[in-house]
């Protein structure tokens, strides 16, 4: 009965940490594509993007910040891009040391 709790449990970290990658990707490519960002989808992937970043790979204060034309664009590709790639490592790893 435990090794079934253990993979469930697994499978779930895993699952929010794909999640949170995909957010962080979608919010990158939203920024890089100039999306309207008085839509109320865009706001929502871009606000859960900034939740996800956890600060450490922000797209304002990241890990690297470009400077000059297109710097924005810049960021985020390059911060959430970075930080999308850091959770499916930290998920795979977790999956790993969790499941049987």
């Amino acid at each position: 009965m435990g090794t079934k709790i253990r993979a469930t449990v697994a499978q779930l970290l895993w699952l929010a940490c794909a999640l949170a990658a995909l957010v962080l990707a979608v919010g990158a490519l939203l920024v890089a594509l100039d999306a309207n960002r008085s839509n109320a989808l865009v706001g929502f992937v871009l606000d859960a993007a900034n939740l996800a970043d956890l600060g450490v790979f922000s797209r304002v204060d990241g890990i690297k910040q470009f400077r000059g034309q297109g710097a924005d664009v810049k960021n985020a590709l390059f911060n959430w891009g970075l930080g999308a790639v850091a959770w499916l490592v930290v998920g795979r790893v977790l999956d790993r040391i969790i499941k049987p």
